[in-house]
């Protein structure tokens, strides 16, 4: 809790600047405040200010950016009439910020804002009313009292109910309401506003777990907008989000759909000459974790390419190098983040080429990359210390000199992704130092990767930590983490909820293990969970523990615990019964009954991908009626028909607010074993949804978790 933590960040376009935001957790006020700072992108030196608050910015504030003149920098502040846009000066010599005045009044706030390139005018979200007259210029009052009288109407009136017409009426922590997120347009001088998206009745963008953005990406000109949308009627069953484009200079223009995928379309953003408009783009509708792959649709033949039609990770973000036809992006890989470029159309790099990885360790995002493209701003976090921001040096030597091939490259094949040519850029240099004062009174053991062989042959990852203090003489108790998803990973990084060093801080080994459906070594492993749930994932599990312990003689086999949430709170569940192995079991927002689950959570495509049978078109509960539970998928992975077997001591946790999995699934897990005589507590909280976020609900969380773990291991 004492541990600051990075934000967004931002980049002056002389490349001299950084700015970011700071959050500090006050743990006896029960709050986080965020702050932002300024720093030289050198670092500090002898002619170099030390990092510094940016003077006109408040507590709170947030959404720092610079314009492209790198004169004026806007950024949210909520201290006047809710959360507006403001701007202020910026001096790019001494790093001043002053003159800060508000851009904004709308009743419905402000998100999400975005500078033109041409320094003219900022989009940013707000959530309107689509059926009250879009806020326009032209008759602002009109729609701007529409959208405040209703939200005083509604805050005023004495009846909560809600009546739905509509699934999605609620999404992971909140009821979804009659607003619906819209992009804005401002004028920076005038202040003329139109809603790019009026009357919509779709949320733009849409829902996304991946953080505060709008969406959108102008052109280099100005004169267009990209956007991403879902029109499918049912937003529930549908994750085909899709591109379209806006012709600015035209108040009448419409927009225009641009992307062809069924599935899911993310992130626009317009290379620099204006010529390309790549995005993230899946190939199937209903399937959230199918692959994000990097495509690039050519403005002018109207045409959309696979970027990477032979790398097999996920692309999770992805920058535009200024003045070089080449994409920065980050992807998951053997429990890593690394950075990777690909040339578009430069020299012998070529679309569809292999692409260059450059760093190894650790996981990173947030990519900005200076205007000269000699150099790029990354954050970066490791299991042993949360976000820094790093910069990496002579990226344009290395995109010249690098070889697209190298048959004397020792890592072209096996287990690990290629690496093309040699490393010519430089390894990563941290440039803030948030935590370093506080790391240093801390040993946090360094976290060991070993591979395994699975029943069928495929070789898996697992990830070991030895406690504080190690002693080799001495056998340790076992706490084993159990990741979420299905589709997802551990790895080399940093977490508040679930930090593997903390769990290992009190004298336990942690092991973790990605089985069948961890991201980050290929499609084929991800979709190996989709339909087999309590399958081969939960032999995968115990095989990895059993290479544990075989392979290091300090763990004590008789002395385990397993702990998981989400996807790892069902398998938890599943395992409570089907093995007996553990002295000791937490699950936390799990799936306990699969019918049910499938009735009171909110996104139905996951369950409808996720349980249907090979060859079906979709998995519904009714799909199955009258076939025997080894044919129903709903019945075969439900833990809650494995009651009988219970055995485990159990910790349940879960949260009011979970949408997701629905806090029925928690207690019904709780009721029966309670009724089995299974040793048992629960621990709910009616204020946090799927994650445990308000800092003494985690304190309370970690505190309740490892007593039980405490309780049951017999620590010696």
């Amino acid at each position: 809790m004492q541990m600051k933590r990075l934000g967004d960040t931002a980049v002056s376009p002389d490349g001299k600047w950084l700015a970011y935001a700071v959050t500090t957790v006050d743990l006896f006020q029960n709050q986080k405040k965020a702050e932002l700072w300024l720093q030289a992108i050198s670092g500090p030196g002898p002619d170099e200010p030390a990092p510094f608050k940016i003077s006109v910015a408040q507590p709170g504030d947030s959404g720092v950016q610079f314009a492209s003149d790198g004169k004026r920098i806007l950024f949210l502040s909520g201290r006047d009439s809710g959360q507006q846009v403001w701007i202020a000066d910026f001096d790019p010599a001494t790093g001043a910020a002053s003159n800060a005045k508000k851009l904004t009044a709308i009743a419905t706030e402000a998100d999400n804002a975005k500078w033109s390139p041409d320094g003219k005018s900022i989009v940013f979200t707000s959530a309107v009313y689509p059926d009250c007259p879009p806020i326009t210029t032209a008759d602002f009052d009109t729609g701007n009292k529409c959208n405040a009288g209703r939200d005083a109407v509604l805050a005023a009136s004495k009846v909560k109910a809600q009546i739905w017409t509509h699934l999605l009426y609620r999404h992971w922590d909140h009821y979804t309401g009659d607003k619906r997120s819209h992009l804005i347009l401002v004028s920076v001088d005038g202040g003329a506003m139109r809603d790019l998206t009026p009357n919509d009745p779709h949320d733009v963008p849409p829902f996304s777990l991946e953080g505060s953005s709008c969406g959108c990406g102008f052109a280099p000109d100005s004169k267009e907008l990209a956007f991403t949308e879902n029109l499918d009627p049912v937003p529930a069953v549908s994750t085909n989000a899709d591109i379209f484009t806006l012709d600015l200079t035209d108040p009448n223009a419409k927009p225009v759909k641009v992307s062809t995928s069924p599935g899911g379309d993310f992130n626009p953003a317009y290379s620099p000459d204006g010529k390309y408009l790549a995005w993230r783009s899946q190939a199937r509708n209903g399937y959230e974790s199918d692959k994000f792959r990097l495509v690039l649709f050519d403005r002018a033949a109207k045409t959309i390419k696979d970027l990477l039609p032979d790398f097999d990770n996920w692309v999770d973000e992805f920058a535009w190098a200024p003045g070089w036809q080449v994409i920065y992006f980050v992807a998951e890989s053997h429990g890593e983040a690394p950075i990777y470029s690909v040339g578009v159309d430069l020299g012998r790099l070529k679309a569809g080429s292999t692409p260059n990885q450059l760093t190894e360790n650790g996981e990173y995002s947030n990519l900005r990359v200076l205007t000269d493209g000699k150099a790029l701003i990354a954050s970066e976090l490791s299991v042993l210390r949360p976000a820094e921001v790093v910069r990496l040096d002579n990226l344009n030597r290395w995109e010249l000199e690098v070889s697209t091939s190298d048959p004397k490259n020792p890592r072209s094949t096996g287990d690990y992704p290629p690496i093309v040519g040699r490393r010519a850029a430089d390894l990563p240099e941290r440039i803030t130092h948030l935590n370093d004062a506080l790391l240093a009174q801390l040993d946090l053991p360094k976290m060991e990767s070993f591979w395994f062989t699975a029943a069928d042959k495929t070789k898996l990852q697992g990830f070991l930590i030895r406690p504080p203090g190690f002693d080799p003489a001495k056998k340790y108790p076992v706490k084993f983490l159990i990741h979420g998803g299905p589709q997802g990973a551990w790895g080399d990084a940093w977490s508040y909820r679930w930090n593997a060093e903390l769990f290992a801080a009190n004298g336990y080994v942690v092991v973790m293990i990605n089985p069948r459906g961890s991201t980050g070594y290929g499609q084929a492993i991800v979709e190996a969970v989709s339909g087999d749930w309590g399958g081969k994932p939960f032999t995968d599990l115990m095989t990895g523990l059993d290479y544990a312990e075989q392979h290091y003689s300090f763990i004590d086999k008789t002395r385990e615990c397993a702990l998981g949430a989400s996807y790892g709170g069902f398998m938890a569940n599943w395992i409570l019964g089907h093995t007996d192995r553990f002295k000791c079991i937490v699950s936390h927002d799990g799936m306990f009954n699969a019918e049910s689950a499938f009735g009171s959570t909110e996104e139905d495509w996951f369950n409808i991908w996720e349980f249907k049978t090979p060859g079906s078109k979709g998995g519904h509960p009714w799909d199955y009626y009258g076939k025997p539970d080894s044919e129903n998928p709903f019945r075969k992975w439900s833990p809650s028909l494995y009651a009988k077997n219970f055995k485990t001591p159990t910790l349940v946790v879960h949260g009011q607010l979970d949408y997701r999995l629905d806090v029925s699934e928690g207690l019904q897990l709780f009721d029966t074993l309670q009724l089995e005589g299974v040793p048992s507590k629960m621990l709910y909280f009616p204020d946090e949804g799927h994650w445990v976020l308000k800092p003494q609900n985690s304190q309370l969380w970690y505190k309740t978790v490892n007593d039980w773990v405490d309780q049951w291991v017999e620590k010696k």
